[in-house]
């Protein structure tokens, strides 16, 4: 097997020497300031399956510069606005590599340190979506 020039736990700890980490106790006292946005990068089967952090917003990871940049096509109108962005993952390791790049580009965010699972261990609040009626999905063949 081919080592790598730099592993993935190297360019984690980089990133998150670079930017703001923020406590899970710390973010839980965030959730109700409207000033304060938490930005889900897990896929959707993630947040499916284990729920998410109520008012959050999905970004999917692969499309969080495309859409915080204001002259990509794909921008979201959520990120223009003036508001405190915190972006989480599962554990907090695509998080920290998202946020690391996205304020390279300019973006002001930060990111919770240790994940949406340290979350769910200090028992902070968690929505789940609504179960999608099975009529909803086609029939297979």
């Amino acid at each position: 097997m081919k080592k790598l020039k730099k592993p993935v736990s190297e360019m984690v700890a980089q990133a998150r020497a670079a930017i703001e980490e923020i406590d899970t106790n710390d973010a839980m006292a965030l959730l109700s300031d409207s000033g304060t946005l938490f930005v889900d990068l897990r896929d959707v089967r993630e947040r499916g399956r284990s729920g998410f952090i109520p008012g959050s917003f999905h970004c999917p990871r692969g499309m969080a510069e495309f859409w915080v940049d204001p002259d990509s096509p794909y921008f979201k109108d959520v990120f223009g606005e003036n508001k405190r962005f915190i972006f989480h993952c599962a554990s907090g390791w695509r998080s920290a590599l998202t946020v690391k790049t996205l304020n390279d580009m300019g973006f002001e965010a930060a990111h919770l340190k240790d994940g949406f699972s340290d979350w769910v261990s200090a028992g902070g609040p968690v929505e789940k979506a609504a179960d999608t009626p099975k009529s909803q999905y086609p029939k297979s063949h």
